[in-house]
């Protein structure tokens, strides 16, 4: 079989599907190291993921709802990714009728198709693995573990506000309570609550993180804490999160993209899952722990909105204590 020397990765997915698909990358790389491989990503804030990767060659931007909206626009794209002459495309956006168009820019070369697991239960990352099987790759042999590489700016930024709050050398932990889809929150009643637990009864320091569009909600809970967290939430780009995130101890957080940025770190997280199923998107690695709810049928459902008549009842359920209980046991495990 040829080896491919120019490969082109089309995924322009959420933060936490990029960083799923870090095994891939680092597959390819270990059986065809020579190869250089590019990855299309779904917006200029995403490449920041991949600035400092080695594995990386290039990011490409295809944001088609902004700057390749018009036909105009992703008909430029087209030009350049046809100019860099690749001989291999993994397409991980198959039901997307502009990215077969960008694909096709690339052609004749070998193109091999994600094709979501339907019927089964399978990791998103061993999912992930799956289109390599075609190139030799034993999916099953690969180190299902997610990367992130931070750079030296983003360490630094992390330190000052831990500095500055009297967190260095403390037990931190950090709590994120947005995500992209309602069914994935934990209340911010419960999350104010296990602030002010973790800090009373285990002295532990509490930073709450998050994108700018979390910011409510973190100021939401920090109005109703004791304990003053710190609030770092919509304060920080992608690689400034990693940085915060691998200084703390633990993350709470659900089904979301800084729960797999905080796995990519090397952070353990207790996770809570409702309608999403751990079994597909839960944290990779030793060392995590998934709180899920007991005695609510529909979990999971698998789905991004909630039908039940007891609205978000699958996340409700799970309980301060029952989180609290699972960042103890953590914490007296040690690393």
């Amino acid at each position: 079989m040829h080896k491919p020397i120019n490969i082109l990765i089309i995924k322009p997915g959420a933060m936490g599907d990029l960083l799923q698909m870090t095994p891939v990358f680092r597959a390819l790389k270990m059986n065809f190291p020579e190869a250089l491989i590019s990855v299309l990503v779904g917006n200029r804030a995403s490449t920041e993921l991949f600035r400092h990767n080695p594995l990386i060659h290039e990011t490409i931007v295809f944001d088609r709802r902004g700057e390749h909206r018009s036909l105009s626009a992703l008909f430029r794209l087209w030009q350049r990714l046809r100019s860099s002459h690749y001989d291999m495309v993994l397409n991980y956006q198959r039901s997307n009728l502009k990215a077969w168009f960008l694909a096709s820019a690339t052609f004749p070369c070998q193109v091999l198709v994600y094709n979501k697991a339907r019927g089964r239960i399978v990791h998103a990352v061993t999912n992930h693995l799956e289109p390599l099987v075609p190139l030799g790759i034993d999916a099953a042999g690969v180190e299902q573990r997610l990367e992130l590489f931070l750079g030296d700016e983003s360490e630094k930024y992390a330190q000052e506000p831990f500095s500055l709050s009297g967190f260095t050398g403390k037990t931190v932990i950090a709590l994120n309570p947005g995500a992209s889809h309602p069914v994935n929150r934990w209340g911010v009643e419960k999350f104010a609550l296990l602030a002010d637990r973790l800090a009373e009864q285990l002295s532990a320091k509490v930073v709450i993180v998050g994108g700018k569009e979390d910011r409510p909600l973190a100021d939401e809970i920090a109005g109703m804490c004791r304990s003053k967290p710190l609030v770092l939430t919509g304060q920080t780009d992608l690689l400034q999160l990693g940085a915060v995130l691998r200084k703390c101890a633990i993350l709470v957080s659900g089904d979301t993209g800084p729960m797999h940025m905080a796995t990519a770190v090397g952070t353990r997280v207790v996770a809570l899952f409702g309608a999403a199923d751990p079994a597909r998107t839960g944290p990779i690695g030793p060392g995590h722990r998934v709180v899920q709810a007991g005695g609510v049928d529909c979990v999971p459902c698998r789905s991004r909105r909630c039908t039940n008549k007891d609205f978000l009842r699958c996340m409700e359920k799970i309980t301060v204590a029952e989180v609290f209980d699972a960042v103890a046991a953590m914490l007296a495990e040690g690393n």
